[in-house]
């Protein structure tokens, strides 16, 4: 009987709108892998474009459901983490990567706090600071340029050049056990890149480009993550993974472009029967 393959992700839920456990969890099932969930929050809607959204705090809840996990011997054989509900619940969260990791298993932190040079509602550097040492608990760090500044207490600017993006991804290699995806490399005009470096072999960076569709929207981040996640979890290397997930969120926002009404995230869903197709072109796993 094969083994299954099982993936944790620890982020916040949105009733409504296309982000976080919303997104993470249909994605990373389409790659065929059983997908767990621990909400950091659930908020009535994400915090983008809405306003008087409701937000519960589960902060109190982490330490409970990490013990009945040990209790009934439940693992994991990655753990994913995205939007974190508040600077109080990293301990717990390294707690539960650090108990029920399977020996082997995979970290993937997408430290989810900030874009276009600014912090979300609500988060500062302190918070920033915490999320870098969560980071380095990490096999995967994808930050994008404005998460990258604040983990390296940097200045952020709407264009760095293509040797100041690989500075910084050599920079980021201090805030991981091993790979960084900086994505956000913006000085091609018509296609977006993404740094790839493995910090065990740090003279072999690559950039990975996919074609630019000029289109801001909320949630892009987490269908990148997400699908970052799967196909690296069904045997591709970094700069595959990183193709794919590209491509699955080009696609997905330009499912969206055509719809004005549709402004609280891209249409993920309509890509997801591509995702098999996709890895198709890719190396097969071992």
């Amino acid at each position: 009987m094969t083994k299954t393959t099982k993936i944790l992700t620890i982020q916040d839920l949105s009733c409504y709108g296309q982000c976080s456990i919303t997104v993470a969890l249909p994605v990373i099932s389409a790659f065929g892998i059983e997908t767990a969930v621990l909400p950091s929050a659930i908020l009535s809607t994400h915090t983008s474009g809405f306003s008087g959204y409701t937000v519960r705090d589960l902060t109190e809840d982490l330490p409970a459901i990490r013990k009945h996990w040990e209790k009934e011997g439940i693992t994991f054989d990655a753990i994913y983490t995205g939007f974190i509900g508040s600077i109080e619940q990293f301990d717990y969260i390294k707690d539960i990567i650090e108990s029920r990791l399977n020996p082997g298993g995979l970290v993937f932190v997408d430290p989810a706090m900030a874009d276009h040079g600014e912090f979300y509602n609500g988060f500062d550097q302190d918070f920033a600071d915490k999320m870098g040492e969560l980071c380095k608990t990490g096999d995967y760090i994808l930050p994008n340029t404005t998460e990258a500044c604040y983990l390296l207490h940097k200045p952020w600017k709407p264009d760095f050049t293509k040797e100041e993006m690989l500075d910084m991804a050599k920079e980021l290699s201090a805030f991981t056990k091993r790979h960084v995806i900086l994505k956000g490399d913006n000085h091609k005009k018509d296609q977006l890149g993404m740094i790839i470096l493995d910090k065990s072999e740090p003279s072999n960076v690559e950039i990975v480009y996919n074609d630019r569709v000029d289109y801001v929207s909320h949630g892009t981040g987490d269908v990148f993550a997400s699908t970052f996640v799967g196909a690296t979890m069904t045997g591709r290397n970094p700069s595959e993974s990183a193709k794919i997930a590209g491509e699955v969120t080009k696609k997905a926002i330009e499912e969206t472009l055509d719809d004005p009404t549709h402004t609280y995230g891209v249409k993920f869903e309509k890509v997801i029967p591509q995702i098999p197709k996709m890895l198709k072109l890719t190396t097969p796993p071992i």
